[in-house]
């Protein structure tokens, strides 16, 4: 019997080139959006990543696109506060959402933000994919299945993206991936690879770049 939720497998030389060419072109920070009335047009294919604060969202965006400090990286969790919309070239939006799950935030901003952010997953109709990132030493917390019925409500398909792979003892690791395949079998929007990822080392990102290269 296959396994539930495999680990994407290698792009073939042609993905890989597409995702390659999408990432190496122009990447560029558009707006940064605190009310739906401020989205850009939705003129072409949008994904979205999504994670708890400190899950190394902002470390990946970077390492996706080459740039350093494209997005900003903070020790603070949720200091970002604002639906962050990146253009690569003409084809697609990178859209960097606020970080969940922040302890020290006021409340009345976690709820602004969770209200901005069930808007938005609703009621975004260029979006193709969320791409959920779930830190590999931890596993999905109780803080991320909220995200994740969300998304299933939204009828907005998402991927299991696995960070901070290098932290992780290979022993370790397959526990996290039994916890992790375990939950997404409750959420029928799930798609049905994950991705495991470093930023750090590399990993997994000419994956990351080909399946959004291939998302339109």
């Amino acid at each position: 019997m296959a396994l539930p939720f495999p680990l994407a497998s290698e792009p073939d030389q042609h993905a890989s080139e597409t995702g390659r060419k999408l990432f190496a072109g122009p990447v560029d920070f558009v707006k940064g959006v605190v009310a739906m009335s401020g989205l850009p047009p939705a003129d072409r294919a949008e994904v979205c990543f999504a994670g708890r604060s400190n899950v190394g969202k902002s470390s990946l965006i970077n390492a996706l696109t080459g740039r350093k400090a494209l997005a900003r990286a903070s020790n603070t969790p949720g200091r970002t506060q604002e639906i962050n919309y990146f253009a690569l070239g003409d084809s697609h939006y990178l859209v960097d959402l606020p970080g969940y799950g922040y302890a020290n935030a006021p409340l009345p901003k976690v709820a602004a933000w969770q209200a901005l952010l069930k808007q938005y997953l609703s009621g975004r109709a260029t979006l193709r994919r969320a791409f959920v990132l779930i830190d590999a030493r931890h596993g999905i917390k109780e803080v991320d299945e909220e995200i994740l019925s969300l998304l299933d409500s939204a009828a907005v398909t998402f991927q299991c993206v696995l960070t901070k792979a290098d932290k992780v003892k290979a022993q370790d690791r397959e526990a996290v991936l039994t916890q992790v395949r375990g939950k997404l079998a409750k959420h029928p929007a799930a798609f049905p690879e994950i991705i495991l990822t470093s930023s750090e080392k590399g990993d997994g990102l000419a994956t990351l770049r080909a399946t959004i290269a291939s998302v339109a």
